[in-house]
C-alpha cells in the first residue's frame, strides 16, 4: 500500500508542483496619479511603505504636518507589524510632512468650488 501511495504521489503531485514553480505573477503598475512626489527621503518611503501597500494609500490622505503623519506611520509599525527602524520612521514622517503637508488655503478653496 505504501508503494502505491508513493507512486500516485510521484505521478500526480510532483508534476503539479513543478508546473506551479514555473509560474510567475506580474503585478500591475501603481496608478499614475499615485506617483510619489520627489523629495528628501523618497527612497526610504518607497523601500519601507511600498512593501505593504500601494502608494495610493499615501497620496490620497488628507495631508498634514508631522503631528498628523507620525501616528499614521507608527500605526503601520505597532498595529500592522511593518519592520521600520526608528531612523526610517523619522525620515518617512519628515518626507510626508514636507511633501504631503496641508494644502495652502488657495488650493483647499479651489477644491471646494469644484
Amino acid at each position: 500500500m505504501k508503494h502505491v501511495f508513493v507512486a500516485v504521489f510521484g505521478l500526480v503531485i510532483a508534476p503539479l508542483a513543478l508546473s506551479a514553480a514555473a509560474k510567475t505573477i506580474q503585478l500591475p503598475q501603481d496608478n499614475a496619479m499615485a506617483k510619489l512626489k520627489p523629495g528628501s527621503g523618497l527612497s526610504v518611503v518607497e523601500t519601507n511603505c511600498s512593501l505593504c501597500h500601494s502608494t495610493d494609500y499615501i497620496v490620497r490622505q488628507a495631508g498634514g504636518d508631522a503631528k498628523h503623519w507620525e501616528p499614521e506611520v507608527k500605526k503601520m509599525v505597532t498595529v500592522y507589524g511593518a519592520i521600520v527602524s526608528d531612523d526610517d520612521v523619522k525620515t518617512i514622517v519628515n518626507y510626508l510632512a514636507t511633501e504631503y503637508g496641508e494644502a495652502p488655503a488657495q488650493e483647499q478653496a479651489a477644491k471646494g468650488k469644484r
